[in-house]
């Protein structure tokens, strides 16, 4: 079972996970997370516990902010992990953002120091296995710097493309990618 963790101030219903809902059909699971970051690893941590009681392989794949929660888990629970265009330092990126929008309800939230914080507490300093990792970035990235993924995890399988956008533009193709690299088909 494949779990989708989404970016900062998206939810499981934004444009990657309509896509990977429509590829990925009953594989997939798309949680639309808190925008609390512990309350966001709390849900995530036990939805794996419970796939675990019923011996699911579990994947994981996180855009931006999800990538930065993908490496955590991933690394805590020896996961295969897609991290796509993900956060390598997100308190260092969010720590301008105040008042944010969640892009698909509308509401709004604060971005505070508590929250900034409470990510630093999930950050991985020594990633182990990486070649349980995927890495998925685009150069034209307007809101991470892609090397500083690149950086962060040397070792893992990384397809990087020119241009691009932080959506990553055409994700679709992809999908056989992402296929290859949990299922080794």
């Amino acid at each position: 079972m494949i779990i989708y963790i989404h970016g900062f101030g998206s939810s499981g219903f934004g444009g990657k996970a309509t896509i990977l809902r429509e590829e990925f059909k009953d594989e997939i699971i798309l949680p639309s997370l808190s925008n609390v970051p512990t309350l966001a690893i709390d849900t995530l941590e036990q939805l794996i516990l419970l796939l675990k009681k019923y011996n699911e392989n579990i994947y994981l794949m996180g855009s931006s902010l999800g990538g930065f929660y993908s490496i955590y888990l991933a690394n805590k629970y020896n996961l295969k992990a897609v991290l796509i265009n993900p956060a390598i330092y997100p308190y260092k990126t969010l720590s301008k953002v105040g008042t944010a929008t969640n892009y698909y309800d509308l509401s709004t939230f604060e971005c505070n120091e508590n929250h900034l914080n409470s990510l630093k507490n999930f950050e991985v300093t020594t990633i182990k296995n990486q070649e349980n990792f995927l890495v998925l970035l685009q150069k034209g990235d307007e809101v991470l710097d892609y090397k500083e993924a690149l950086e962060k995890l040397p070792n893992a399988k990384s397809i990087v493309k020119e241009g691009g956008n932080h959506s990553f533009t055409n994700f679709e193709g992809c999908i056989e990618e992402i296929r290859n690299f949990f299922y080794g088909k």
